[in-house]
């Protein structure tokens, strides 16, 4: 009987930690996914696929949610899953908002007009 009872005790503890532990391996992709978006964001803009403006505002709008998440965690809290469901969410439109803007072509359409961009002025064809 003491075995029984120890066994059940141990498998109530562990499945108590099991959310802690999800939820920081969540967070941590929260934190993965904000870098990936950074990294992508200056990738397009250095290779010309995003414009300086555009550039700018998709690192604002990732700025935004990096101070939401601070928000979040100033108690000193683990973030609750509708906090981590809205902050993937929020990182999942940015992600697809970069996804268009990279690939809207209207960078490109400047590249076919004779710009060269890394020196910033025309050459010649």
């Amino acid at each position: 009987m003491n075995r029984i009872t120890m066994l059940v005790a141990g498998l109530g503890i562990a499945g108590a930690a099991l959310p802690a532990t999800a939820s920081a391996a969540t967070y941590g992709s929260v934190n993965r996914q904000q870098a990936n978006i950074q990294q992508r964001i200056s990738y397009n803009a250095h290779r010309g696929m995003l414009t300086t403006r555009e550039a700018r505002n998709l690192r604002l709008q990732l700025k935004q949610i990096e101070r939401l998440e601070y928000r979040y965690r100033i108690s000193g809290h683990r973030l609750t899953g509708g906090e981590l469901r809205d902050l993937n969410r929020r990182l999942d439109r940015l992600s697809q908002q970069v996804n268009r803007q990279s690939h809207d072509r209207q960078v490109k359409a400047r590249y076919d007009r004779g710009h060269d961009h890394d020196r910033g002025h025309q050459y010649r064809r």
